[in-house]
């Protein structure tokens, strides 16, 4: 699809699917970097920065934040690829944050919560993308992605505390007119959903008993976009207490990035 249509289709909608966004080699190369990511450096983060369903299985990590310790996901937020679709769905010069990864495991019973990425980021204007790429095949079994067409037009709505951890604030007035409204986006490994900061999303359970719902994201933030702190700080500290109620220890920082310790939760 020629990159004015993704531009049309993502202004309208407030997000747009890439199919076959990577070809099978760049994928690949992809996958097993974060196989040695998981291997080798996860065991070294604390839990501001690797999160699991049960700290005591490690097959149960659900998400990964600030991977740019690792030099390959450093350099890879100007990958070429990626930026240049970014900067044309924002619609001006842009910049990557830390990569990101998500994934649900078998049998995951909690869903994500319908949410506002901004919400988490208070950027103004909300100049600001969330390029999410499939890792394993995704659908209404395991728990794909589900947007409210257009929501990204009406502004932010109100959020309040959730127990999930990786999504610590929903949408408190959620209801049956925005479930009406959602498109469940089903993706093949490869393909890329963006979406933007506005957009109201969220995701069921994985009810599948064998197969994980893995990607990987990076967020992309116009070089107009200003950080509102007052609502940052707010955002921040239910956050930390949230965390903190849930016994995880949140006092550690990692000495490593630009954007240590920037983002709390994810979209």
């Amino acid at each position: 699809m020629p990159m004015t249509d993704l531009k049309a289709r993502f202004d309208r909608d407030g997000f747009v699917v890439v199919r076959n966004f990577l070809g099978r080699s760049e994928l690949e190369q992809l996958r097993a970097r974060l196989d040695h990511y998981i291997r080798d450096i996860v065991p070294t983060l604390s839990d501001r920065y690797a999160f699991y369903q049960d700290a005591a299985r490690p097959e149960t990590l659900k998400q990964l934040q600030n991977m740019g310790c690792d030099p390959f996901f450093e350099d890879y937020r100007n990958n070429e690829r990626w930026c240049r679709l970014a900067t044309e769905l924002i619609g001006e010069t842009c910049h990557g944050q830390d990569p990101e990864w998500f994934n649900k495991p078998p049998g995951t019973i909690h869903p994500t919560p319908p949410h506002q990425d901004n919400f988490y980021f208070c950027l103004r204007p909300a100049h600001v993308a969330t390029l999410w790429l499939a890792i394993d095949s995704v659908d209404e079994e395991n728990g794909c992605l589900r947007y409210v067409r257009g929501s990204h037009r009406a502004g932010t709505r109100n959020h309040s505390s959730t127990r999930i951890l990786g999504f610590s604030q929903g949408i408190v007035d959620w209801n049956s007119d925005d479930e009406a409204r959602e498109t469940a986006v089903q993706l093949s490994p490869g393909d890329l959903v963006a979406h933007d900061g506005g957009t109201i999303h969220r995701a069921d359970p994985n009810r599948s008993t064998k197969r994980s719902r893995r990607a990987f994201a990076m967020v992309f933030q116009g070089k107009s976009c200003r950080r509102d702190e007052t609502a940052r700080a707010r955002y921040l500290a239910a956050c930390q207490a949230q965390h903190e109620s849930m016994g995880l220890d949140v006092s550690a920082t990692p000495a490593f990035g630009p954007q240590a310790g920037a983002t709390a939760d994810a979209g």
